[in-house]
């Protein structure tokens, strides 16, 4: 098909990082610890989807805790 990309590395991309955290979510003890690795999986693959810098990211939601407990669709990734 003309216009069609030759690789994938794009998919690759985004399903090493799922492998990754299967990989890592053997060590997690309980259900709530694997539940809360998911969510800071997300996040951060949301914000690297987004362009920014999940650790900077991650560190102004803590620094900012009552605001995001305020109005946490305010402090998405994309916004």
């Amino acid at each position: 098909m003309a216009g069609a990309p030759l690789d994938n590395n794009i998919c690759e991309r985004a399903l090493k990082k799922a492998i990754l955290h299967r990989k890592n979510a053997l060590f997690f003890k309980t259900k709530h610890g694997a539940a809360v690795g998911d969510l800071y999986l997300s996040l951060i693959h949301t914000c690297e989807l987004n362009g920014g810098n999940p650790f900077d990211y991650l560190t102004t939601l803590q620094r900012h805790a009552a605001a995001v407990a305020a109005a946490p669709g305010e402090w998405m990734p994309w916004n």
